[in-house]
């Protein structure tokens, strides 16, 4: 599962992150704070 074989590159990657469980949360929290800043210039909140 995931792009990379994560047990042969581990040693050598300077990052990497597990599938599942990598950093799907955050790329998600940050659609949503960029959507909601996107929403709030838009309005003219901030």
């Amino acid at each position: 599962v995931g792009d990379v074989d994560f047990e042969s590159v581990k040693e050598v990657a300077s990052y990497i992150t597990p599938v599942p469980g990598g950093i799907g949360v955050l790329t998600t929290l940050m659609l949503f704070r960029n959507t909601l800043k996107a929403a709030k210039l838009q309005n003219k909140i901030i």
